[in-house]
């Protein structure tokens, strides 16, 4: 079980991949950003809770949580619905690209957050090898016209985002501790249920007073949805089952491989040339995923 979560953490970054590639496809039906963040929450929300259904049937007792199980919920499910809208702001700012780049933080600030909410420092090694894959990943984020106007309302929204993603985190893995059971899938599954159920209502009662219209193209859109919700659910559920196994610093610094999927793609399926800055970057988080698994 001890090296599981690589596993898991590998798998689910790999499916986030996919479900970008999966939610790119609806824009094309016409949902905005909200509206398609919501079908991958509408359709996640019901598999999470019939999953729960199933391991209680199989024998699983409904064990008690902690009282900041709520709180860790929250935090997580509000966190990444935050770090997405700042996320979707950056669309809207010429200095995208630098913007984008500085949300890759996120795994420092998770790495801070992780010792100072839950209590879970990271090793000076462990810190060595994110700061190494942090900046493998700027290099693979650099912007094409280079850092020109390095300090902007872009570059705030980035470290905004990846604050929120951070915390989002830390909610995530303080949720699945929170679950009084052995079982690392089972913590998982209630924190996932309770997330996406929240999120689901949130984001709904939000389209119902800003926007019904949306709520008609999701549900016209559901053969095209479905497939995200589904694929979103499975990825998350090993995204969650790896926070209740590992140290969230640790488990998101790992998925950063997610970057190297999508050059492979780029290449593998687009047929798109990688540039030596780019080479570099890879290099460097390879070595920053190597140095992850060797002192987690």
């Amino acid at each position: 079980m001890g090296q599981l979560w690589i596993i898991l953490t590998i798998g689910a970054a790999a499916l986030q991949t996919l479900r970008l590639m999966q939610q790119k496809r609806l824009k094309g039906l016409g949902l905005s950003t909200v509206g398609a963040s919501f079908a991958r929450f509408l359709f996640a929300a019901p598999l999470a809770l019939a999953l729960l259904a199933v391991l209680v049937a199989l024998g699983h007792p409904l064990v008690p949580v902690q009282g900041s199980f709520v709180a860790y919920v929250l935090a997580g499910a509000v966190g990444q619905i935050f770090g997405t809208l700042c996320t979707v702001a950056l669309f809207s700012e010429r200095s995208f690209a630098v913007g984008s780049a500085f949300t890759k933080s996120e795994t420092i600030q998770v790495a801070a957050f992780s010792a100072l909410i839950l209590g879970e420092p990271v090793s000076g090694l462990g810190w060595g090898a994110i700061l190494l894959g942090t900046v493998g990943v700027m290099l693979l984020s650099f912007p094409q016209g280079g850092w020109g106007g390095f300090w902007n309302r872009g570059a705030a929204l980035g470290l905004a985002g990846g604050a929120f993603f951070a915390l989002s985190a830390i909610g995530y893995r303080g949720a699945t501790l929170a679950v009084a059971s052995p079982d690392a899938l089972f913590r998982a599954t209630v924190a996932l249920a309770a997330v996406t159920s929240f999120q689901t209502v949130a984001m709904g009662g939000w389209l119902v007073w800003r926007d019904r219209a949306e709520l008609a193209r999701v549900a016209r859109g559901w053969r095209a949805t479905a497939p995200v919700g589904a694929n979103s659910m499975v990825g998350s559920l090993l995204w969650f089952t790896a926070f209740a196994l590992m140290n969230a610093a640790y488990v998101r610094s790992l998925g950063q491989v997610e970057l190297i999927f999508s050059v492979a793609a780029s290449v593998l399926v687009f047929r798109e040339r990688v540039s030596l800055r780019e080479l570099c970057g890879i290099g460097l988080l390879a070595l920053a995923v190597v140095g992850i698994v060797s002192v987690a």
